[in-house]
């Protein structure tokens, strides 16, 4: 392992440990300290991202990742506004979450823990930086950083000014590391850090995934990947599923909670389909459809298997008819990535079939796809959206930063 990695290793194993039994209060202070150097230093901040966004249109990046790239004045303050919010959620670290009594009088309960020593890698967005350093901090984590190459420059400038803020409140160096490198190499012995990180954290697309599962040799929690479906039941207000299809797509659509794949139920299909696809295609949607799409709506380009996997991350939108509910969830259990489904019906008992039915993290009825969002289900940011079972799954706030361990309260037990 490289030596500048060993030492960001023990100096965050360090810090952790002081963390651990860190106050509310102190932490709490350093957050609001974060929050107020990001507005102070935001042209620090809008200068670095402005060498990343000349650098990412030479590369030619898509237009939805320049979008993810992208930082501004409203955006940064969003960035501290979510630190800030952070601050002001209830401290989970030593909350006793249960306590009973034994017969021979021991009291046993489980208490919020920190991990520890977390490892994120994380491709595109530059807030991903405040929102996991926050988060982390406010549960008595130390994070590693570790950034993409084509926000490179908005990372260190963030990572640098709130990690300084920290320290000037009490809280050690090695609490908020940025790993100042692109290298594939040093992605790599990060995820082999097994002496130094409790859990690594991957946000990004198939790419880093696929590195993750073939290299990471520390625990893994899984995050990313939104090929995400709304399905338009037969019994579907057509109104409300124009409005929630066209937000779902468009509204930021270069986001992992966008909708990819419309799904409509085939009795509903030629009322639906010609009003939506229109207001689609006056946004600035490309559509690829099925041959019952395409034999209802002219223009349309032919959907191919590809199509019913891809998270385009784009202005473009897979649409399909289908003959039945059964038939819309077995599509997505077959294609989805198990992070954001949903239905717009008024049958109570379809929505209740595709809540229990469809396996995602989240499953929404009759709302957005894009409501899949740490910020929007009152966790103040999140650390990625889990899209595994197990310790953790859906958008990961403070609570899902935490382990537990057993405590127990004796008067002179022994066991015979």
């Amino acid at each position: 392992m490289k030596p500048y990695l060993v030492e960001m290793g023990r100096k965050a194993r360090e810090a952790a440990r002081f963390l651990a039994t860190a106050s509310t209060s102190q932490k709490n202070r350093a957050l609001l300290a974060m929050a107020k150097a990001l507005r102070e230093r935001k042209d620090e901040i809008l200068a670095a991202n402005l060498i990343d966004m000349e650098n990412g249109r030479e590369q030619r990046l898509t237009s939805a990742l320049l979008d993810r790239l992208l930082l501004t004045d409203a955006r940064i303050e969003d960035m501290a506004a979510g630190v800030e919010s952070v601050a002001a959620l209830p401290d989970p670290i030593g909350e006793v979450v249960k306590m009973w009594r034994r017969p021979n009088g021991l009291e046993i309960g489980r208490m919020r823990v920190p991990l520890g020593v977390i490892g994120i890698i994380y491709e595109s967005r530059p807030n991903v930086t405040a929102d996991a350093a926050s988060l982390c901090l406010k549960t008595g984590n130390a994070i590693l950083l570790r950034g993409g190459e084509e926000a490179i420059n908005s990372n260190r400038a963030i990572a640098s000014i709130i990690a300084e803020a920290a320290k000037e409140c009490g809280i050690p160096e090695g609490a908020i590391q940025f790993v100042d490198s692109v290298s594939r190499e040093d992605a790599i012995e990060l995820m082999r850090m097994n002496q130094f990180l409790d859990v690594l954290i991957p946000r990004g697309g198939k790419g880093l995934k696929e590195a993750v599962q073939a290299n990471a040799t520390v625990p893994v929690i899984m995050t990313g990947m939104g090929n995400c479906h709304t399905y338009v039941d037969e019994s579907a207000d057509i109104e409300m599923a124009t409005r929630i299809i066209i937000n779902a797509k468009t509204q930021r659509p270069s986001v992992c909670n966008a909708t990819e794949t419309l799904l409509v139920h085939e009795k509903i299909a030629r009322e639906f389909l010609p009003k939506a696809c229109a207001e689609l295609v006056a946004k600035g949607v490309e559509l690829r459809g099925c041959e019952k799409t395409r034999s209802i709506v002219a223009g349309i380009k032919p959907a191919t298997e590809e199509d019913w996997e891809t998270e385009y991350l784009d202005l473009i939108l897979a649409v399909r008819v289908v003959g039945s509910l059964e038939e819309a969830i077995d599509h997505i259990n077959r294609y989805g990535t198990m992070h954001t489904e949903a239905i717009v019906t008024r049958d109570y008992d379809s929505a209740r079939r595709f809540l229990a039915a469809v396996d995602a993290a989240c499953v929404f009825v009759n709302a957005s796809t894009r409501f899949t969002d740490g910020f929007q289900f009152g966790f103040g940011a999140e650390m990625g959206i889990s899209t595994q079972k197990l310790h953790a799954r859906g958008p990961m706030g403070l609570e899902e930063l935490t382990s537990t361990k057993f405590i127990v309260y004796g008067s002179g037990q022994i066991r015979e």
